[in-house]
């Protein structure tokens, strides 16, 4: 992170009045943001070790953040999309000696019976606090039972993550940044706050639209891209797919000022990213995980290729051995917490496959396939990127692992409500048996249950925004018994 610091430091000093950063509360430059970084990294100098941050999206979380890389800090983020139950498991499992909350959660934070300090934005210092090697963060993931488990990337591999994706997406001075993603996502951290530090980019943060967004929420994402009219931004596949029907509704395109707007998370259907780049978003899939630093590979400017997720980041080493994506190189996490260091390389667990030209395809999770009573195999994201491509369905899992058909749980997107909310059983699974027409008879749903988000995340379904299979399987089974 050493040269991070130098980074922000010449360009608080060259050309300090640009504005860096903003949200709601207001916008501050280079210099001010530097400024207030500095301050908080000398308050944080002879403060405890792991360092939790609880606050919205905006300037409270950048200024915390940085401060924590130049003193060294180990951070452990935690989301405010949470259950308390989950977030009491993060703080005593990390072990968070002190967390950093904004006015806004400072109450929240107060019951966890942890010191807290609350980030002030206005708080100026003198001089500069010496850097302090060390920073590292935990990132906890939600796993297939709804209890976090925490990914360690304590060696350099943020640093090395976010110089390989600057370059890979050509990221310069002159990008604006919009952020709409929750920032306890590693990669909105990398892409919102380190990048733009280091290249010294402006970075809005939507602080509303990232908090609806963390519940299943994304209404008015289009207006926001009109408004700000950035050139960058990052998504996943239902924001986009929220992005375009908006679009489609107002008849308007997205912004002419964008340049790379990077897709992931999830699969991102072929026909959904043509859709987009025809209403003026200029998609580019790519593809990650927690363990690997977030990103792995990506489509770069000009050198996209459609229906992969392009070329692994300059350094790493990909290859397929026997169906499964094997990752090595900088990136590779140090292990789960409380857990022995990671072999390397890294088996992803993923299934996919690789071109000649390096492009990378991705099928499927390894331990996701289904295998229904017949003895078919199946991958379930394979047939949910299919119907995901109807913009009626803004979330589809497929389930039936040992039964002899397959049930697919649908969620319905705004666009799409109106023709559930009236269609027949036989109109539904037409819809599914057409969206499928290219699967084998076999892999093609012949049963549904249909559900909200809002049902969704009461009944934990999905957790930071990814569906809970196993917690999804046993739900359709109780709905298709009753």
């Amino acid at each position: 992170m050493r040269q991070l610091f130098e980074s922000m430091k010449r360009h608080a000093s060259e050309a300090g009045e640009f504005v860096a950063a903003s949200d709601r509360l207001g916008q501050l430059s280079r210099r001010d943001l530097f400024t207030r970084v500095m301050a908080h990294a000398a308050e944080l100098k002879d403060q405890p070790k792991i360092v939790g941050i609880y606050a919205p999206n905006g300037l409270h979380w950048v200024i915390a953040q940085l401060a924590c890389a130049v003193a060294g800090k180990i951070v452990v983020p935690l989301p405010t999309f949470f259950s308390t139950t989950q977030l009491g498991h993060v703080v005593r499992d990390a072990s968070v000696e002190l967390i950093l909350a904004s006015e806004q959660t400072a109450a929240v934070t107060a019951q966890s019976g942890v010191p807290m300090n609350v980030i002030d934005i206005h708080r100026l210092g003198t001089g500069l606090p010496d850097m302090i090697d060390g920073f590292g963060q935990i990132i906890y993931t939600s796993g297939s039972t709804g209890r976090p488990k925490g990914v360690c990337h304590q060696s350099g591999q943020i640093a090395w993550s976010a110089a390989a994706l600057a370059a890979a997406t050509q990221a310069s001075a002159s990008d604006s940044y919009l952020s709409v993603l929750p920032l306890p996502l590693l990669l909105e951290t990398i892409c919102s706050i380190f990048i733009p530090a280091s290249i010294g980019a402006y970075v809005h943060f939507d602080t509303d639209l990232a908090d609806r967004a963390g519940r299943g929420d994304v209404t008015g994402i289009a207006k926001a891209f009109e408004a700000y009219r950035p050139t960058t931004s990052v998504l996943v596949p239902q924001l986009l797919k929220h992005w375009i029907a908006e679009l489609q509704a107002a008849g308007q395109h997205a912004p002419s000022s964008l340049r790379f707007v990077a897709v992931g998370g999830a699969p991102v259907p072929k026909q959904v990213a043509d859709v987009a780049w025809r209403w003026g978003i200029p998609v580019h899939e790519g593809y990650g995980l927690s363990e690997c630093c977030s990103v792995v590979a990506v489509n770069r400017p000009k050198e996209r290729r459609p229906g992969t997720v392009g070329q692994p980041l300059n350094g790493l080493q990909v290859s397929i051995d026997k169906g499964e994506i094997v990752v090595d190189g900088p990136s590779i996490t140090d292990g789960y917490l409380g857990q022995k260091s990671a072999k390397r390389p890294w088996r992803t667990g993923d299934l996919g496959e690789m071109d000649r030209d390096g492009f990378v395809t991705v099928h499927g999770r390894k331990d996701n396939v289904l295998v229904t009573s017949f003895g078919r195999n199946v991958s379930p994201e394979w047939i949910e990127t299919m119907v995901l491509a109807d913009p009626r369905v803004a979330l589809c899992v497929v389930t039936g692992h040992g039964e002899p058909h397959l049930t697919s749980l649908l969620i319905p997107s705004a666009a799409g409500a109106a023709w559930f909310a009236t269609a027949t059983r036989a109109e539904v699974l037409e819809l599914l048996s057409d969206l499928c027409s290219e699967a084998p008879e076999y892999a093609v749903p012949r049963a549904y249950v249909i559900t909200s988000f809002e049902h969704a995340l009461k009944d934990q379904l999905i957790s930071n925004g990814r569906p809970v299979r196993k917690n999804i399987g046993r739900f359709v089974l109780e709905r298709t018994a009753a």
